[in-house]
């Protein structure tokens, strides 16, 4: 066989010759990527972003590149203007890392450029989804009956889960809203909790159940819906909670909120981004009690679980009412007696998701998961201890992996988090809590090291003392 020359374009006698020379390419820099991840600053400079933007602006090409040469100038430019939220001192947004099965996974699915929607399309990727699904339920103790939609992130997760509950509701109302649409749809009411996240609101607008609308309930110091507070539920409705509060971590009262939503054939939404994966490890199980009685849930893949975005999760225990809100016709869509992945979320063609998802699960097992959890879930109390110790406000109970932490009055505050943001060590964001200006950590990646929190929290305290950072 003549091979093409390496960064030159295969020959037709030679199809693969291009593939093996720029993904070989692609694993040298990917390699080097990541060993250089620990020496880098968190945010790219100024001058990384100035020369990714000079050679992004270059004229379009009249003639072809090499595979090679794209990909060797992306790995130049890019690279150094990546955001380093793939390394172990990224605590901000509860972005994880990328687990190494994860990542070859990645590449492995990608390579099979499946189009995971149909069976008939991507058996291997339709058999690891239900594999995984299987396993999900499992790790996080849910209802064995649920149905799963793979999706791209959380705000798709409650979008697609309420799509169901939608469906749901008004069937019972005598009203088919896939073939009608709401014009003179009996009403939802809508009930979440006064904090929940803005991506359950978006789902809602979308849904056509309106952002506005929804009837807020009150909730305490740590952001969970006041028991004492839950007001009678008028008919059948929808009740948003949550599983992790975005600033404290902090899950409703899933056992009240499930009696007053059975009491009136109401549907319960739990949005677990990353909380719900507090069900999977024995020693946090107690923060989502009751949980697995709601009728969905919301999670992300790419949070608590380490892989690569996009991956969101959304879980229906009435599996019918899920197909019936996203299933589609056509002549030409063939179909099978087994689990049709097109049935269970509003895409139609897709990536294969599921792949990473499963060789996570499988790379950490029971165990694994567990003690994942209940390391970011210590190096998060470490951060806090370390804080409150030099005298810092710790404004939550730090129960999870999230702590919100004031430095003084808001212009203190930002002064803080701007320092160590330019120092680069670390990287954490600001957040706004209960009417307080606040810095957010939030401990997601699987790289994390004790080493790690300590080195973040000495410059945490040295930014808050107006030492040079």
């Amino acid at each position: 066989m003549t091979r093409a020359p390496s960064g030159g374009h295969a020959s037709e006698s030679d199809p693969l010759g291009e593939y093996e020379d720029v993904l070989a390419l692609a694993a040298e820099r990917a390699t080097r990527f990541l060993a250089e991840l620990d020496d880098r600053q968190v945010l790219p400079g100024d001058a990384d972003l100035e020369r990714l933007r000079a050679f992004l602006d270059e004229p379009f090409p009249d003639a072809p590149s090499s595979a090679a040469k794209v990909v060797g100038d992306l790995d130049r430019f890019g690279s150094p203007a990546t955001v380093a939220s793939m390394g172990r001192r990224y605590f901000g947004l509860v972005i994880g890392g990328v687990l190494p099965a994860a990542l070859g996974a990645s590449w492995l699915a990608s390579t099979w450029d499946q189009n995971a929607g149909l069976h008939v399309c991507a058996a291997v990727a339709a058999e690891i989804e239900r594999a995984a699904l299987r396993d999900l339920l499992d790790v996080l103790g849910l209802p064995s009956e649920c149905e799963a939609a793979y999706v791209t992130g959380a705000t798709m997760a409650s979008f697609t889960a309420l799509l169901a509950g939608r469906h749901a509701l008004l069937e019972r109302m005598g009203w088919d809203v896939e073939a009608r649409g709401l014009y003179g749809a009996p009403e939802i009411p809508v009930y979440l909790s006064s904090e929940m996240h803005p991506a359950v609101r978006k789902s809602l607008g979308m849904l056509g159940l309106g952002r506005d609308r929804v009837r807020p309930l009150p909730v305490d110091d740590q952001g969970r819906i006041r028991e004492d507070a839950i007001p009678s539920i008028e008919g059948p409705s929808i009740v948003c909670a949550q599983a992790g509060n975005v600033n404290t971590g902090a899950s409703d009262a899933f056992e009240r909120l499930a009696d007053r939503v059975a009491e009136t054939g109401g549907w319960l939404h739990v949005d677990g981004a990353f909380g719900l994966w507090a069900n999977a490890a024995p020693t946090r199980r107690h923060l989502v009690r009751g949980v697995e009685r709601a009728d969905s849930w919301a999670t992300d893949a790419h949070k608590w679980l380490n892989v690569p975005y996009d991956s969101g999760l959304a879980f229906v225990r009435d599996a019918a009412c899920l197909r019936a809100a996203c299933t589609v016709d056509a002549v030409y869509l063939t179909r099978g007696e087994r689990r049709e992945p097109s049935e269970t979320t509003p895409e139609l063609s897709r990536r294969a998701r599921g792949v990473e998802i499963w060789a996570a699960l499988r790379s950490l097992g029971r165990s694994g998961i567990a003690e994942l959890v209940d390391r970011c879930c210590r190096h998060a109390t470490r951060f806090a201890e370390g804080l409150a110790g030099a005298g810092h406000e710790v404004l939550n109970d730090v129960v999870l992996n999230q702590v919100v932490v004031a430095f003084g009055d808001a212009d203190e505050t930002d002064r803080v988090i701007d320092a160590i943001q330019r120092d680069g060590t670390c990287w954490c964001g600001p957040t706004e809590y209960q009417g307080r200006r606040a810095m957010r950590i939030s401990v997601s990646s699987w790289a994390t090291t004790e080493a790690d929190v300590e080195r973040s929290l000495e410059v945490m305290l040295r930014c808050a003392a107006g030492a040079p950072c």
